[in-house]
Formats: C-alpha cells, sequence, structure tokens
C-alpha cells in the first residue's frame, strides 16, 4: 500500500485527534529520518502505521497477540492498552502489507522503548513524543532541540521523563521493559559524562 493509500484507511478508523497526531509522527519522523541519513520512506511508513492499533477493544488485542504467538507481560495484561504497539506491528504486516523488519520493530517498541534501540526505533519512539501537536510532557521545547543533535540523549532524557512520570503516579502501570530501556540509557549517558569528564 503507498502512504496515500494508508492515510486514507487510517482517517477513516482513527478519531480526529489521533489522525493528526498520526501524521504529525510521520512528518516528525521524516524530518530526523533527513537529519540522521535514513531512508525518509521508511519512516513515515512507521510514523504512519505506529497507532494503527490504538482504538482495537482490549479483548482483541489479547486474542490478536494470542493468535500470532506475541507474548504479553503481566502488565500488558494489566493494562492491554500497552498492547496496542505490538498489535499495530501485527496489523502493519497482515493488514497493510509491510514486511520490512525495522519498521515492524520501530512500531512494536515505540511505547515502551527497548535496550539498544536502532536508528529507526529511535527516530519512531522520539518522533512519538515530540510531534508538533503533543503538548502536555514535560521538556518538549528543549527535547524537540535536542532531537536534532543527538538521538541517544533524546532518547534518554524521554524514557527518564516517562520513568518518573509513571513512577509519581501509582494508578498508572510501567512495563518493565521501559525500565530496561531506562537503564540502559542511563549507563550510556552516565559513561558519556565521565568520558567528557576525562577529556583535557
Amino acid at each position: 500500500m503507498t502512504a496515500k493509500e494508508i492515510q486514507k484507511k487510517l482517517k477513516a478508523k482513527l478519531k480526529p485527534s489521533r489522525y493528526e497526531h498520526t501524521l504529525g509522527v510521520a512528518k516528525t519522523a521524516c524530518h530526523l529520518a533527513e537529519i540522521y541519513g535514513y531512508d525518509k520512506d521508511m519512516a513515515e511508513l512507521a510514523g504512519l502505521l505506529h497507532d494503527c492499533a490504538k482504538y482495537m477493544d482490549d479483548d482483541k488485542k489479547i486474542a490478536l497477540c494470542r493468535e500470532y504467538g506475541v507474548s504479553i507481560s503481566d502488565a500488558e495484561y494489566k493494562n492491554p492498552s500497552l498492547l496496542h504497539a505490538k498489535c499495530g506491528a501485527i496489523l502493519a504486516e497482515h493488514e497493510y502489507q509491510v514486511t520490512d523488519f525495522d519498521i515492524l520493530h520501530a512500531i512494536r517498541v515505540h511505547t515502551t522503548g527497548v535496550p539498544d534501540m536502532n536508528l529507526l526505533d529511535k527516530i519512531i519512539f522520539i518522533s512519538d513524543y515530540i510531534e508538533p501537536n503533543r503538548d502536555k510532557a514535560p521538556h518538549l521545547k528543549e527535547l524537540r532541540k535536542i532531537a536534532e543533535q543527538n538521538l541517544d540523549l533524546t532518547t534518554y532524557h524521554i524514557l527518564k521523563d516517562t520513568v518518573e512520570y509513571l513512577e509519581k503516579h501509582e494508578d498508572q502501570t510501567m512495563d518493565p521493559t521501559t525500565l530496561d530501556a531506562y537503564d540502559y540509557y542511563k549507563d550510556w549517558f552516565e559513561n558519556q559524562s565521565t568520558n567528557q569528564k576525562g577529556i583535557g
């Protein structure tokens, strides 16, 4: 399917605000792809489809993961909305005919992040957080600037803010993968800081 065909299908399935968010993520992903030398068409496709399962019923999300042998964590059983990323990857492959592993992986991990994300993973993870329609998260102005200079640093700060938010709100479910990703990028950040202190 072409990007235009996908947009038309998504517009019919998503709420208007979610569709605008989707277009914002795709546009931001293209912008970051251009900066970091990644394929813009692939970044756009991943951005367009990252939330394609957002409004699937919780029971259907669980059933779809079981049907395709996708593991479900305790956190995801407790809060099935977290499964929209994994279900999105399934739909991207089987409903939207996406076969590229990196695109499917970026969709799958865009909510939780994972340790040692590849370039497209980081582009979509960050774009989902900083796209122009977002206005609630802290430090967005700074993060949008940092994203044009260092994706790893941006990823670290987003994960840090996310973990701090979830720890303060006990009614929110934190997927262990998010904590694993944060620990990985926290170690990266601390190593960078140590190396910089050692220069000169």
